[in-house]
């Protein structure tokens, strides 16, 4: 969602500016020359026909509904892009400590591909939910069961070393690989 909303915010931003520079445009003409009826947009051709629209014509409600959608659309996105931080036990109650799911994320990743029997690993991180995938080698150990023992095993000691205010859930999937020679 962060995404989106920093791709709509800048389309958005662009879209009002032009609308200003086409407003400025419109009034200096007016005020150079205010016998033309509009230098880029056609006024008086649009106030005539906005003029004979009511409340209760189909147009004024559907133009109505699609801009409460397109609103509700755009609060909805800003209020999902919100930081999804990983809250740590503050040293007194005055301070708020707190990192990133991408910190923790780096931190479990380390921590998994120091072990030797382990080739590779992958990490995703939330709040709720550390996700590991580790490649072990396949001489290396008894087995996945065995690699998916000790990275769990890393992975709870690290998460219990660190100061979390709620531990997230996690979640190990390994596999072998063939040693390269």
């Amino acid at each position: 969602m962060r995404v989106l909303l920093r791709t709509l915010s800048p389309l958005l931003g662009l879209a009002l500016a032009a609308a200003g520079v086409v407003l400025v445009v419109e009034v200096v003409a007016a005020w150079v020359r205010p016998a033309t009826s509009g230098l880029l947009v056609p006024w008086p051709a649009w106030q005539a026909a906005l003029g004979a629209l009511t409340w209760a014509d189909r147009p004024v409600i559907v133009v109505s509904i699609c801009v409460a959608v397109g609103g509700l659309l755009l609060l909805l996105v800003a209020l999902l892009a919100r930081r999804h931080d990983v809250e740590l036990t503050a040293p007194t109650p005055e301070m708020t400590v707190v990192t990133s799911p991408r910190v923790l994320a780096r931190l479990v990743g380390r921590t998994v591909r120091e072990s030797d029997d382990v080739a590779g690993a992958t990490v995703s991180a939330s709040t709720r939910k550390i996700v590991v995938r580790a490649e072990g080698w396949s001489d290396v150990g008894g087995g996945t069961g065995d690699l998916t023992d000790t990275v769990r095993g890393r992975v709870s000691t690290l998460l219990d070393e660190l100061p979390l205010t709620r531990p997230p859930r996690v979640t190990v999937s390994t596999r072998g690989r063939k040693d390269p020679r």
